[in-house]
């Protein structure tokens, strides 16, 4: 069941990403995926984020991002 719910997790905050910086959920994905946001942030913060405001999840990816280089 876990394992359900982080994937639910991860593809809601890839549209929310997607919706808040007006792009296309797959450019999100590959922004994510290719800077290993996915894995080391989202999957092995999951506990923690998860009781968090969408907002805030959205704002703490961009944060991520930026720290590596990465504009959104």
């Amino acid at each position: 069941m876990q394992d359900k719910d982080v994937f639910s997790f991860v593809i809601y905050i890839i549209h929310a990403c997607a919706d808040k910086w007006n792009k296309l959920p797959s450019e999100v994905y590959k922004t994510l995926e290719s800077n290993n946001c996915i894995d080391r942030f989202l999957v092995s913060n999951y506990d923690v984020l998860h009781t968090q405001s969408t907002a805030y999840i959205v704002d703490d990816i961009k944060e991520y991002l930026k720290v590596r280089g990465v504009s959104v």
